[in-house]
């Protein structure tokens, strides 16, 4: 019964909801909207994102410490793929704010509450998935190009990148099929989660209506993609401090895009 209703949710039947046409300017205004959910209360959600930027630096030590240098940037643009994920509570938070309800910041963890959980779970387990396959490929490319040893260095392994002609096949390799793990997740989450919280209709019946949001709306949804993207890489460039302030505006904001995309049920 709890795998028919990941696949189903509350309903025995497959929910295809409609999904609208939407404009470029409709992605900056679910940016906008986004921004004015974060400065109603930002000191609040700063907080309950700390734990990302600490994440990052953990893991970029880690790495270091652990002579996996090459695995820093893969590990590092990761946050890409598994972003829909860290932004839930965010979702939950915007979701209140639209129907009047409180906002702390504690309404985050009500998620753990909501009936979608188990497809929320499955969800979530399957970008985690296509993230340690994109960290296997990333390092599968690195071996067969420049061999199993890794630098010990930033040093050697900045030369052995950039100065040989390994390297640059690494860079423009490892950047295309990045480019391709970034589309596919893009394509099957860019709604799901909000979705979900919304409207318990099951993974499947979410994730499918993600990639026909998708579909009917390339453009938009791949100039979201990149406006995800190039925040995500600006907030972990200051020691990944950014992702504080990233993260909740990008969460905030995929709500309201969700809201374009979905047209609601009829009352």
């Amino acid at each position: 019964m709890a795998a028919f209703h990941v696949m189903t949710g509350a309903s025995e039947s497959f929910a295809r909801p409609v999904v609208n046409r939407i404009s470029i300017a409709d992605v900056f205004d679910a940016l906008k909207r986004g921004f004015d959910d974060f400065r109603e209360k930002p000191s609040h959600y700063v907080f309950l994102c700390l734990m990302y930027p600490i994440a990052g630096i953990f893991l970029t030590l880690w790495t270091s410490g652990a002579n996996l240098l090459p695995m820093v940037f893969p590990l590092m643009s990761g946050f890409v793929l598994i972003g829909p994920i860290a932004a839930i509570g965010l979702y939950e938070i915007s979701r209140r704010r639209e129907e009047g309800l409180d906002t702390s910041w504690r309404h985050a963890l009500e998620v753990r509450h909501s009936p979608a959980l188990p497809s929320i779970v499955a969800v979530g387990l399957m970008l985690f998935a296509l993230f340690v396959v994109w960290l296997v490929t990333a390092q599968t490319l690195y071996t067969n190009l420049l061999g199993e040893v890794f630098p010990r260095t930033m040093t050697d392994f900045t030369r052995q990148v950039f100065g040989t002609a390994q390297g640059l096949q690494l860079i423009i390799w490892g950047n295309l099929i990045g480019f391709g793990f970034a589309l596919v997740v893009l394509a099957i989450s860019v709604i799901t989660f909000p979705f979900l919280l919304d409207r318990d209709v099951g993974a499947v019946a979410a994730v499918v209506t993600s990639i026909r949001a998708t579909v009917i709306n390339p453009v938009p949804v791949l100039l979201w993609g990149l406006i995800v993207a190039a925040l995500l890489v600006i907030g972990t460039i200051p020691v990944f401090a950014g992702l504080a302030l990233v993260i909740p505006i990008l969460g905030h904001a995929t709500w309201h895009l969700y809201r374009k995309l979905v047209a609601r049920e009829a009352v």
